[in-house]
């Protein structure tokens, strides 16, 4: 009987350890929700009233008419994290304004991971960073039906190199217009 209980003891202690093993790389915890900054008053959420007007380009991306700058559509993250940035918060909110304004447009936003950790890591990271700008633009009123997320991980890089460089290239999230 006690060698019995001893063995169901060293079973626990061993599932212990593999579950510490698998904690991430030193990760900070993220906001509970979904990896949007809180709103700190600094940004001027989008208003429907004095709002601009959004145009098209042939292929059908956004730009800001005026200037024919065509609207940031990539964003970037730190390693291993997949909250926004404040400087990211803008550009979000013009897409939120774009998609509100044009209930009829959608997109899709890719999440991506640079090469470092495992497939699986990866997959699950990039799809935190495409439901993080999920978040933002559900928040911010656009329909959900409007936006479709999808991850990639590391099967896609922007930049194939193994510097960090390219792997901060590959850290990112990507809005694309249907």
């Amino acid at each position: 009987m006690t060698n019995h209980w001893l063995r169901g003891a060293a079973m626990v202690a061993l599932a212990g350890l593999v579950l510490a093993g698998c904690a991430s790389k030193g990760s900070k915890a993220e906001p509970a929700n979904g990896g949007v900054a809180p709103y700190d008053g600094q940004t001027a959420p989008a208003s429907g009233s004095g709002a601009q007007s959004y145009g098209f380009d042939a292929d059908g991306n956004p730009f800001v008419p005026g200037t024919n700058q065509p609207l940031t559509r990539v964003f970037y993250f730190d390693y291993d994290q997949s909250q926004l940035s404040q400087s990211d918060l803008t550009a979000l909110e013009m897409h939120g304004e774009i998609l509100r304004n044009n209930p009829e447009r959608a997109i899709v936003v890719e999440g991506h991971a640079d090469e470092r950790g495992s497939r699986e890591y990866n997959l699950a990271l990039g799809e935190r960073r495409a439901n993080a700008i999920r978040s933002f633009l559900t928040a911010a009123g656009v329909a959900s039906t409007q936006i479709e997320s999808v991850s990639y991980g590391e099967e896609r890089p922007d930049d194939p190199g193994h510097s960090e460089a390219a792997w901060s290239r590959n850290r990112r999230a990507a809005l694309i217009y249907r």
